[in-house]
């Protein structure tokens, strides 16, 4: 159901909290992968612990032609068409809408939806001549649900599931499926620097009584990228312990 012996893959963000554990959880099931991320020292430390013959290409994805590059180098690293594409990278530039400097707007809607576009565009015509591809996005809570600051952040993630919807029905019949994930709030840094009673009133919001882990989002990813879920298609898969139940 999960192995992906003879994959090749590309996540984007991998030497962050969630994508270093959706890119362990790919490698550990047998993928090769190329991790993308902006901090070059750090993806090539994180290239260097997975082990393997795994290849790190640094990528800022709010740089259009650096963006439209990415896939090409990937290709031409592991050697074959990409199978699986994790858009997982994603910025925030926080600020009450009144207040948000366009550029604000402009950073997180190019990182975090431009940047999908380009690189879902970049792996569809060798997934379509194979005739089987894995397009995940990694989405947010918020895109469903809002979020006062985020007016930018929400907007990008709320378009990136119409965007998956849209996809999934042009290249279906390629047997390419689109999907998304869309976590909640995920034990991390961001998180775990939050006031105390701010954690708190965010934990009461939580049926299951807790964040978030990296692998929870890790082993959505492994489902919606394998052979078992060869069925789903256009689907948002909700991993927030209950906090946005739709």
């Amino acid at each position: 159901m999960f192995d992906l012996s003879g994959m090749t893959a590309l996540v984007t963000g991998a030497s962050g909290g969630l994508g270093s554990a959706i890119a362990k959880a790919l490698a550990a099931q047998g993928a090769r992968l190329a991790v993308s991320g902006s901090n070059v020292e750090k993806l090539e430390n994180f290239r260097a612990g997975l082990g393997g013959d795994h290849i790190a290409l640094p990528c800022n994805l709010s740089d259009g032609a650096a963006v439209d590059s990415l896939v090409p180098q990937a290709v031409e690293a592991l050697g074959g068409n990409l199978g699986i594409l994790v858009n997982n990278a994603g910025v925030t530039r926080d600020n009450l809408l009144l207040r948000m400097k366009e550029e604000e707007w402009d950073q997180v809607i190019a990182t975090n939806l431009k940047a999908a576009y380009r690189l879902s565009k970049g792996v569809l015509r060798g997934m379509m001549k194979a005739r089987h591809g894995r397009i995940v996005q990694i989405g947010s809570v918020v895109g469903s649900s809002g979020n006062p600051g985020q007016a930018n952040y929400a907007a990008s993630k709320a378009a990136l599931i119409g965007f998956t919807k849209s996809l999934a029905q042009e290249v279906g019949s390629r047997n390419i499926t689109v999907n998304c994930i869309a976590p909640g709030f995920v034990d991390t840094d961001m998180t775990q620097k939050l006031p105390q009673p701010q954690r708190d009133a965010l934990l009461a919001r939580i049926p299951l009584g807790r964040l978030g882990t990296p692998d929870d989002i890790a082993h959505a990813v492994l489902f919606l990228a394998g052979p078992g879920a060869g069925y789903i298609t256009g689907a948002t898969l909700h991993v927030n312990g209950g906090m946005l139940m739709s």
